[in-house]
């Protein structure tokens, strides 16, 4: 079974909106629990998550889903390194992409997830990855 690595944007999105990407986005994280499929992020998604929930929500909200983050069932979170920096530098200079969705293609790379499930389509010009869309 293919591990995927999932962005920020699936988390992020059941926590603020309620349409279509966002219950699609719960399915995707219903599956993890279920686990469907092997899930992966880089320790940084949590950083993403809880800047973007109190700058919408409020710091109540953002510090209680934050909790709710880490305890995510069959998530495993995968850490940020050098190697991982190196990587994501040539990412960069190859692909003109943000550095943060560098580090995030890097860290999915270093550990062999090439999907990535993801509504930022930056990572369409990365080669190496498969974007998903939500």
């Amino acid at each position: 079974m293919t591990t995927k690595y999932l962005d920020s944007n699936v988390f992020i999105y059941p926590v603020l909106f309620a349409d279509a990407k966002a219950e699609r986005c719960r399915a995707i994280l219903r599956q993890v629990v279920d686990r469907e499929f092997p899930a992966v992020t880089s320790v940084l998604t949590w950083d993403e998550f809880v800047y973007v929930v109190q700058k919408v929500l409020g710091r109540n909200v953002a510090v209680a889903e934050g909790q709710k983050f880490l305890r995510f069932p069959h998530l495993s979170f995968l850490r940020t390194d050098v190697e991982i920096l190196m990587r994501a530098q040539r990412l960069l200079t190859e692909y003109n992409v943000r550095p943060r969705d560098a580090i995030h293609a890097a860290t999915a790379l270093v550990h062999g997830a090439n999907d990535i499930i993801s509504d930022d389509g930056d990572f369409d010009a990365i080669k190496d990855v498969r974007r998903i869309p939500v």
